[in-house]
């Protein structure tokens, strides 16, 4: 297995949605890109994924400019491509168009030397279930409380 290093995740994802299938891609970058990448200088809270003329397009992902990059740098927010077989990209549409689901990127990582991105095919939460999830949570940190407490 290769060495993976997480960069930076999309914690506004999994509270606002629910994953329901995650995958890999790859994303086209340029070389400041990635070397303000390597310095954490990226910001996946409001990007999501799109479908345009048969490519899947990652959109308002932040990638800081880099500092010594000069005539090199990008636009940060520009629109990149994601690199996915094509039958993987029609299937994924059929199910943003049919479901009405949505695709985000959760995670951004190393892999090798290689930058990719951990998608995600999301449902959106409702604010009931937000409740419900927040209560879950509480309800399971009292219950190892107590059983921490019940150990000592």
């Amino acid at each position: 297995m290769e060495n993976t290093k997480t960069i930076a995740t999309n914690k506004k994802a999994f509270h606002e949605y629910f994953v329901l299938e995650s995958m890999e891609a790859g994303i086209e970058l340029s070389g400041t890109e990635v070397k303000s990448i390597r310095r954490g200088g990226v910001n996946l809270k409001d990007a999501w994924c799109s479908i345009d003329d048969g490519e899947m397009i990652i959109k308002q992902m932040h990638i800081s400019p880099y500092d010594h990059g000069n005539i090199f740098n990008r636009d940060p927010m520009r629109n990149r491509k994601l690199l996915l077989h094509k039958r993987e990209i029609m299937r994924l549409l059929g199910a943003v168009k049919q479901q009405g689901l949505t695709l985000v990127p959760l995670s951004l990582y190393f892999k090798g030397s290689l930058v990719k991105v951990q998608l995600g095919l999301c449902k959106g939460k409702q604010l009931h279930d937000k409740r419900a999830v927040a209560a879950k949570r509480d309800a399971n940190r009292a219950i190892d409380r107590a059983l921490k407490e019940q150990n000592r």
